[in-house]
């Protein structure tokens, strides 16, 4: 296998656990450029994707690379700087360097100027009675942007399709305008832009840079709950672009009144435009959109497994395209159109959701970020509000999610009494109950624990 056929299979992996916006984000214009006494040399374009993929994706990248590769021990991570090239003449394309898109992953070629993916459009957006409204007032802002509708605010489930037809909005409008600035932003990197300018003295120009635009496209705002700096730079950004006249287009995995910790007054902006919610698609809508896929990345996918694929994977139209996406590595790694049997037995982890996993570290990291202390913080004594809340909740999850016993989760916490851990969950559980915003917080906890991002 060549370092470009060990990296794709690593990347199909990877797809299928984390959102197209961070895939193309933090992957795009990697490789393995070397592999020397069981390290992996991986290429990265800059010192942001180093950091990410050192700290956020390594220990999966490395568990994909050793069940490939047993000799692999460690990856080390480089920063590849362009060298200018004179122009050469073209020639043959050579087997053993396809193109990423021909295997599926032309998430990553993204336009650095409005980090928009020139293969989401609005011709390939398979529309149905689960999306219409959306890509019906998607439409009526590519005629008149920042007029109707402003701002979008599109929200349903994970690989429903949302980034899709924002970037594709966005793709629609730099084509019919070109002079029309526009930027795609993640959330998280919108977060970690902030936080960064704000370490580094300048937010100043972080703000002229973002105000500077026409239309303002941000995927996954429920990811701005807890994050107040983040929230309040926002809001001013938000106010400024919308008194001007200019478009903002949002996306969440639920409608604004239901993200918790979201101050009200950003609640307010984000539901005073269109609020449009895509549901699940049917089995037709979601066999329409496979052989669609299939046709743009030229697949020859027998019927049979196309339907197949179709009818086990009903929530998720990303794990649609990641399903096919298997498909094609096996198919350019062993030369053959995988038969019905070989495509379910390379679908099995797809098509039986594998149970999820975590551990204690995981869940208290994840209290602590989100309660934005530390995690020496959570296991301290104190009284106060702020410390109590997160240490009762974490406390309930080693419970809830891992069948910790209460003298075990007492002995990890400070040697405290079990009657004490039993009384934590106690009131845990009836907050719940009782208040919908903190079931709502909890669930977003919840979603970062078993997230591949988390």
């Amino acid at each position: 296998m060549t370092y470009q056929e060990l990296w794709q299979t690593v990347l199909a992996q990877i797809q299928l656990n984390i959102s197209p916006a961070n895939f193309a984000t933090w992957f795009a214009n990697t490789k393995i450029s070397s592999q020397e006494e069981g390290t992996v040399f991986v290429s990265v374009p800059n010192s942001f994707a180093k950091e990410w993929l050192e700290q956020k994706y390594n220990k999966e990248i490395l568990k994909i690379l050793r069940a490939l590769d047993n000799n692999i021990k460690e990856i080390n991570y480089r920063i590849d700087f362009p060298v200018a090239k004179t122009k050469e003449a073209p020639k043959q394309p050579d087997p053993q360097e396809l193109p990423a898109e021909q295997l599926g992953f032309a998430e990553l070629e993204v336009d650095k100027e409005t980090n928009l993916n020139p293969k989401y459009s609005l011709q390939n957006f398979i529309v149905g009675p689960f999306n219409e409204l959306a890509h019906a007032a998607a439409e009526a802002i590519i005629k008149e942007p920042g007029k109707v509708y402003n701002p979008l605010f599109i929200y349903g489930g994970v690989g429903l399709g949302k980034t899709h037809l924002l970037q594709a909005v966005g793709n629609e409008l730099s084509k019919r305008n070109p002079p029309c600035k526009v930027k795609y932003i993640p959330s998280d990197k919108l977060i970690t832009t902030i936080v960064n300018s704000i370490r580094n003295r300048s937010i100043d120009e972080l703000k002229v840079t973002l105000r500077k635009v026409d239309v303002l496209i941000v995927d996954d705002v429920q990811f701005f709950a807890g994050k107040e700096k983040t929230q309040e730079e926002f809001f001013h950004t938000f106010n400024d672009l919308y008194q001007r006249g200019k478009q903002i287009i949002l996306s969440s995995d639920r409608p604004p009144k239901a993200i918790p910790a979201i101050t009200e007054r950003l609640k307010s902006r984000f539901e005073g435009g269109m609020v449009a919610d895509v549901s699940l698609p049917d089995y037709e809508t979601r066999l329409a959109i496979l052989k669609q896929k299939a046709v743009e990345k030229n697949a020859d996918v027998p019927i049979k497994v196309l339907e197949y694929i179709s009818a086990n994977i009903q929530k998720n139209v990303r794990e649609i395209e990641s399903a096919l996406n298997r498909l094609l590595v096996f198919q350019k790694i062993n030369d053959k159109i995988p038969s019905f049997e070989e495509a379910k037995k390379l679908l099995r982890n797809i098509i039986v959701s594998p149970s999820k996993f975590t551990n204690p570290t995981r869940i208290i990291q994840t209290v602590s970020e989100f309660y934005d202390l530390s995690d020496k913080t959570l296991f301290c004594s104190s009284r106060k509000k702020e410390f109590v809340k997160p240490r009762q909740l974490a406390m309930y999850l080693l419970r809830k999610e891992l069948s910790f016993s209460f003298p075990a989760i007492g002995r990890k916490f400070g040697g405290k009494d079990h009657t004490t851990v039993m009384h934590a969950c106690q009131l845990i559980d009836r907050e719940m109950q009782e208040s919908e915003k903190f079931s709502q917080e909890v669930d977003l906890i919840l979603q970062k624990i078993y997230s591949l991002d988390a």
